[in-house]
């Protein structure tokens, strides 16, 4: 009796079927059915037919400035998202906690008022935009308006990604490594940053997926100029009001497929980095 106790494990939570089950079927009422529907609804229409509403110009031009401007923005917050959470981690100055609670702006404001806000400033006759205007540095209603504003929703993802990292690093690190001799960049690329690899990866990721995503903030900002500044969530929008539900459903999965295999090829970048840094934990550069 006492032995067949002593082998029972102690779980929190029910039993592992039944949690398996209400994950799953959690899981699948949020993502999977409705991903399903966009699938179903997609196969309605032949390879022909998909691969023209796919391929053409507007909806190729649109594409690129969606995962473009996207993925530019994820790199630029992964740089300037990590020198802010390291400054929020590492320094004392005034005004640190109003700038700590101010990175969490973009989660709570709603982008239509973010891409309002972010308009009316780089607008040609913005506070930013009047100044940049006569410099022949144009902003709004321009891609680079598109990536203004996808840089704004995304740099929370990398600073709350990378900030419980920093905090938990002993600073005796860096020491021991200024002590052996090394550099301030030679600490940061050997010591430091195989450490927050992974951390800036999943944040870039998240960045990425909400940029590629947005559309709310980046519609006022971007003038919505067919091949120009018109984003791929727009392209869907605008065949739902023509009630082209087959054509917005392809467009639809179209980008699904492209952010799962960026998504994919990130993940396993990470994994790979992680299984480096097991294999070879003593490993000099």
């Amino acid at each position: 009796m006492s032995a067949t106790l002593f082998k029972r494990r102690f779980h929190v939570l029910p039993g592992f079927h039944l949690a398996l089950g209400y994950t799953i079927g959690y899981l699948s009422l949020i993502v999977l059915i409705p991903l399903s529907a966009v699938l179903l609804k997609t196969m309605t229409l032949t390879f022909e037919q998909f691969w023209t509403i796919v391929s053409a110009p507007r909806v190729v031009a649109s594409f690129k400035l969606s995962f473009g401007a996207a993925l530019i923005a994820a790199a630029i917050n992964a740089v300037f998202g990590l020198m802010l959470a390291w400054c929020l981690v590492r320094y004392s100055f005034p005004g640190k906690k109003l700038i700590d609670a101010l990175v969490d702006l973009p989660f709570a404001l709603p982008t239509a008022v973010a891409g309002i806000a972010l308009t009316a400033l780089y607008a040609p006759n913005g506070w930013i935009g009047s100044i940049l205007e006569p410099h022949g540095i144009k902003v709004a209603f321009t891609p680079t308006g598109v990536l203004v504003a996808l840089i704004f929703i995304g740099l929370p993802f990398v600073v709350r990604t990378v900030q419980p990292i920093l905090e938990d690093l002993e600073t005796e690190l860096e020491e021991a490594a200024a002590s052996l001799g090394a550099q301030r960049w030679q600490t940061f690329r050997l010591v430091l940053l195989p450490i927050l690899t992974p951390a800036l990866l999943t944040g870039f990721a998240l960045a990425f997926a909400r940029a590629v995503g947005e559309s709310g903030s980046v519609i006022f900002i971007a003038g919505n100029m067919p091949m120009v500044s018109e984003i791929a969530p727009l392209m869907i929008i605008t065949k739902l009001e023509q009630y082209d539900y087959r054509g917005a459903t392809a467009i639809a999965l179209a980008m699904l497929v492209l952010s799962f295999a960026l998504l994919l090829a990130i993940n396993a970048l990470q994994g790979w980095k992680a299984s480096q840094r097991t294999r070879n934990p003593g490993r000099k550069s």
